[in-house]
């Protein structure tokens, strides 16, 4: 695995030499290219003008802002070389905080940190002995491409993984949502059954399927095309849209009837043995 950065965790007065890696696996991603429909060449980024179609260079585009709609501030390089922070190779941690604290929209793009050194997989690793310990989160900052970025670091399995973090300004408001003032969670027996039924299908995260349908039937259609082969497609129907109270009352009966042990082969029931007996 190749490192993609490679620095150190700062906090306090306690360094650590680390490098940063990818931790996706960009290859599982399927990807397309563009085509010419006659020749089959790859086709390259068309600059043109949206609005007079004219064809343009690099040395004819600029960077403009928009502050409202179809009105720009033009944005030169200087400008923003002007503004650029001083690109520094340390993390670092303003302190530490319960991992409830972050909101899970505010996780952006995860990367695995490892040690720098033998001599820094012992500093390392009590960092995150501590962390795993406490069930504390990293809180911190980086340079990255002249950009700062928050970042949080946690445990992860015998390791320690570090997540960018989107900036909370960016999140939008959920009650910007069409219809989410309308949402009405006060029927007390819907309630009552809706946590019935969660309660049923309670389970471990490693028991849930999480195969990708969507890649897996991708990668055989590509398969096929190269093969050869003739593509089968199929339209799946609409399921259908039943009452709340009938749909949650049936889903716990087939919840329930899922867990049911299976009755061991060769065994009887008290009935069954009864009626054994009295040879009715």
């Amino acid at each position: 695995m190749r490192a993609i950065w490679k620095g150190h965790i700062r906090f306090s007065l306690v360094t650590i030499p680390i490098r940063i890696y990818s931790a996706i696996d960009t290859e599982k991603t399927i990807s397309f290219n563009q085509l010419s429909k006659e020749h089959h060449n790859p086709v390259k980024y068309d600059k043109q003008d949206k609005v007079t179609g004219e064809s343009l260079s690099t040395n004819d585009i600029v960077k403009g802002y928009q502050y409202e709609p179809g009105h720009y501030v033009i944005i030169e390089q200087e400008d923003l070389d002007n503004i650029k922070i001083k690109s520094s190779k340390v993390i670092e941690i303003e302190g530490f905080v319960e991992e409830s604290e972050i909101h899970p929209m505010l996780y952006d793009q995860p990367y695995f940190i490892g040690p720098d050194g033998d001599v820094a997989a012992k500093t390392y690793g009590l960092l995150m002995k501590t962390l795993e310990k406490s069930k504390k989160i990293g809180v911190g900052r980086v340079v990255l491409r002249d950009r700062e970025s928050l970042v949080l670091l946690r445990p992860y399995q015998e390791g320690m993984v570090l997540y960018k973090l989107r900036n909370p300004r960016e999140i939008r408001d959920i009650s910007d949502v069409p219809k989410i003032d309308e949402v009405d969670s006060s029927d007390k027996d819907q309630l009552k059954m809706a946590m019935t039924l969660v309660d049923s299908m309670t389970k471990k995260f490693a028991d849930i399927n999480t195969t990708d349908h969507y890649y897996e039937a991708l990668r055989s259609m590509i398969d096929a095309k190269i093969e050869g082969k003739e593509i089968v497609t199929y339209n799946e129907e609409e399921p259908e849209v039943v009452d709340i109270m009938t749909a949650l009352k049936e889903s716990i009966a087939r919840a329930k009837s899922e867990k049911k042990p299976m009755r061991k082969a060769g065994s009887k029931t008290a009935a069954e043995k009864t009626k054994r007996k009295t040879g009715s």
